[in-house]
């Protein structure tokens, strides 16, 4: 018996996000029209957004022993997500990120990665880490915690499915340099952009389709207002948005990867899980922020789709 459905493993970080009126260039001036500070974390993202769908969730992360580090466990628990795999640690910084969000919800991001970056593979709880059904794995900035990554998929049992959302700072590494974990995974979620990066094809399907031979079993492409495109090499969909408000685009992809999971677990077929993902990342953009707009269980249910 399994004791989660996902755990999540990446950084974790408060957002500290400016609505602004314009994304500044060099030179350039901007004002900021709003403020707000939000928990958040690609891989941290998506376990809340599963929570809130009823799924039993867990995390492996760091943070140190201060108000951002608190705020990030406090949040996660009162989400419903368990914290026993997050390695507390004295000294450091816990992660932040300065977000800009302009009035087209487009967005400019800088990273302060702290404690994010010093995961020692030793540190981790393996049996925690294991006692799940995905094992689902974001990008960090530094090179130790990506090693620890690759460590642990190594180690990981076949009963096990690792679910990877790469994000421009893995694809920038190359097929190469992630084949480890691409050759294990039975998911592979990028967006148009990082899929350029990362097999340096233009055609989103040809790049779906060299993942897969690298030995990925399902690859989902966020194509943002296209929808996204999702196979396995049997089969292949194209599947539409949902049109909604665009109020802020922060955390769009950790959402659909909450959605697509989701129907993963719950035997939905490719088609659904990529319908799955369209909604719930449909219903994030709709307000500022990754996480207030993450749909409920009830939500799904209501449109259908539970």
């Amino acid at each position: 018996m399994k004791r989660f459905d996902v755990v999540g493993f990446g950084a974790l970080n408060v957002d500290k996000l400016f609505k602004v009126n314009k994304i500044a260039g060099a030179e350039e001036e901007g004002f900021i029209i709003d403020c707000e500070e939000v928990c958040g974390g690609s891989a941290a993202n998506t376990i809340v957004g599963l929570a809130r769908l009823g799924c039993k969730v867990g995390f492996i992360g760091k943070v140190a022993n201060d108000r951002e580090g608190k705020m990030l466990v406090e949040d996660f628990r009162r989400e419903g997500v368990d914290t026993s795999g997050i390695i507390q640690v004295n000294d450091g910084r816990s992660g932040v990120v300065m977000g800009f969000v302009d009035e087209k919800g487009e967005r400019a991001l800088y990273v302060d990665p702290g404690v994010n970056d010093a995961i020692d593979f030793a540190e981790i709880n393996k049996e925690y880490a294991f006692q799940t059904k995905f094992l689902h794995l974001t990008s960090f900035v530094g090179e130790r915690s990506f090693q620890t990554q690759k460590k642990l998929v190594e180690a990981l049992p076949k009963t096990v499915k690792v679910s990877l959302d790469p994000g421009e700072l893995y694809a920038r590494k190359g097929i190469a340099e992630l084949e480890p974990m691409i050759s294990k995974a039975f998911v592979l979620m990028p967006n148009q952009a990082e899929l350029k990066l990362l097999t340096k094809m233009n055609d989103y399907e040809k790049g779906a389709n060299l993942l897969l031979r690298k030995g990925a079993k399902v690859v989902a492409v966020k194509l943002g207002g296209k929808g996204c495109y999702v196979t396995d090499g049997n089969e292949k969909h194209l599947i539409e948005p949902f049109k909604v408000h665009v109020v802020d685009t922060t955390g769009a992809g950790d959402a659909f990867c909450a959605g697509f999971l989701y129907g993963l677990l719950h035997g939905k077929s490719l088609y659904e899980c990529g319908k799955l993902g369209n909604f719930v990342a449909s219903k994030c953009i709709m307000k500022i922020g990754a996480r207030p707009g993450l749909p409920s269980l009830e939500d799904l249910k209501q449109n259908k789709l539970a």
